[in-house]
């Protein structure tokens, strides 16, 4: 069933539309705007790898327990409330 589904005309038409809907003009400010976006992820990936590959966190330090939570009241509801006249 989708067997050769992408061709080479299938791209031509992409590209046509893409141009008929954007314009010459604002193509080349995308294309570049899209290739700046591509630069920063990459650098901002590579800096989060280079920065858990230096600092690993040793498997024999203490997991820090979490605080136990306040106790919050609880509202009381009066019996024969009218919530409970209505059944």
């Amino acid at each position: 069933m989708l067997r050769n589904a992408l061709e080479p005309w299938h791209l031509l038409v992409v590209v046509l539309v893409m141009v008929v809907l954007f314009g010459s003009k604002k193509l080349p400010d995308t294309a570049r705007a899209l290739g700046k976006s591509m630069r920063i992820l990459k650098s901002e990936t590579k800096a989060m790898k280079d920065e858990a590959a230096e600092a690993p966190v040793p498997a024999s330090a203490p997991a820090a327990t979490p605080a136990a939570p306040a106790a919050t009241p609880t509202p009381h509801v009066a019996q024969g409330s009218a919530v409970d006249s209505a059944r």
